[in-house]
């Protein structure tokens, strides 16, 4: 019995498209994985929230005057994300949000001291104001408008007038007792 053999050139032709396979399978596995919003189409991969830093507001950092010591600082814009050893006059509050369904955001305000009273803020005038910050990160917007909290005086009047139920004149309950007088009279 005689085996067949493939020529040597046909076996570098086999290895050359079994890797060109491959080369191509793993490439399209590459532009999979490149896609931001959607697997296939079909599945919508799970991405973590990562929330850092300090929100820092307009409605905050207006309450921040040239003048006030680094304690007053700190209790109105909290703990600075990053401080120097290097730079101990300058305070950076770094804020990022990356949340699925909303455009990422990353802000940063410097403050600048000099000693320990503060001299200036840089990049405050980029700040949104707190509802503004909030309708930003909010997904959920829906279509429908929220059910109101009180009724209407028309519904009010529709409302059933509650039944009073007549109270039964009752007698004391326990024992009676006749008790003598504190006092003599």
């Amino acid at each position: 019995m005689r085996s067949f053999r493939f020529p040597v050139q046909s076996r570098r032709n086999q290895v050359l498209v079994l890797l060109a396979l491959g080369v191509s399978a793993l490439g399209g596995c590459s532009s999979l994985q490149s896609s931001d919003s959607t697997l296939l189409g079909l599945i919508t991969p799970y991405r973590i929230e990562v929330v850092q830093g300090n929100v820092l507001t307009k409605e905050q950092v207006a309450l921040v005057k040239p003048g006030q010591n680094r304690t007053q600082v700190r209790d109105i814009l909290g703990s600075p994300l990053l401080t120097d050893t290097f730079h101990g006059d300058r305070w950076d509050y770094v804020f990022t949000i990356r949340r699925q369904g909303t455009e990422p955001q990353q802000r940063q305000v410097v403050v600048y001291f000099d000693g320990e009273t503060l001299k200036s803020i840089q990049g405050a005038e980029s700040l949104p104001a707190e509802r503004d910050f909030v309708n930003s990160i909010d997904n959920a917007k829906s279509s429908r408008s929220p059910k109101p909290l009180a009724l209407t005086p028309e519904q009010l009047k529709e409302l059933p007038v509650p039944v009073q139920a007549a109270m039964p004149a009752s007698a004391p309950e326990g024992p009676v007792r006749a008790y003598p007088p504190l006092e003599r009279s």
